[in-house]
């Protein structure tokens, strides 16, 4: 609903008895064009086919109106939005905190997730956090960063170069991948995953079914 200096306007179009034309120009269930016709007939056709008329081009001359379910089309209509919203992506900044001199083990976890961050079609905003005399040394910054996009560069590209904030340095690296792609490969991977804990007919339920043939015995020696 959108208001006006009249007052508001409802979106929704105008069905059955609030149709004030004479006549309009039909299309019916499914699709056919009817013709024009006057509107005592189409709401006598609508009444025949339990559906209401609904005004769908209502600048059109005549306006055009089609026979429908108009309650189903609006819940359709409605789950088709939210569905819609559903599956619209959003890009969502993760962040990893590393220190200058981080040991080989914690740098490996966190660029793991780094790693999972991109491949989900994710932002990652890295932030080296310096401390005491470690501010004096901001190459060590530079070249940890430096290495981190080096190390995932076939998942991410420096969106924003290493820059000073105050104790800490900050670099951001974007996917190559796009939000929706990531969700589209996650949905078709879980997919794949259920089917594979599904055997098929006479595979292997049958194979665990069956027993295993006897191993002959060796003659006992004298």
């Amino acid at each position: 609903m959108w208001w006006t200096r009249g007052g508001p306007i409802s979106a929704e179009p105008r069905i059955n008895d609030r149709i004030r034309v004479p006549e309009v120009r039909l299309v019916g269930p499914s699709g056919e064009q009817v013709g024009i016709v006057p509107l005592a007939k189409a709401l006598e056709l609508a009444q025949e086919y339990d559906l209401d008329l609904v005004e769908v081009a209502a600048t059109a001359r005549p306006p055009v109106c089609k026979l429908m379910d108009y309650g189903k089309f609006k819940y359709e209509s409605a789950m088709k939005a939210r569905e819609a919203r559903k599956n619209q992506a959003h890009t969502v900044i993760k962040e990893m905190k590393l220190r200058p001199k981080i040991d080989p083990h914690d740098y490996d976890t966190k660029k793991g997730h780094v790693v999972r961050f991109l491949k989900q079609g994710d932002k990652v905003k890295i932030t080296i956090m310096f401390r005491g005399r470690e501010q004096s040394r901001p190459e060590l910054g530079f070249r940890l960063l430096q290495r981190l996009a080096d190390d995932v560069q076939d998942l991410g590209f420096v969106e924003s170069n290493p820059k000073q904030d105050g104790r800490n340095m900050i670099m951001v690296l974007g996917p190559h991948k796009k939000k929706t792609e990531a969700m589209a490969e996650a949905r078709e991977a879980q997919a794949a995953r259920k089917a594979g804990r599904q055997p098929e007919n006479g595979s292997a339920e049958e194979l665990e079914e069956e027993p295993a043939e006897a191993p002959a015995e060796e003659p006992a020696e004298a």
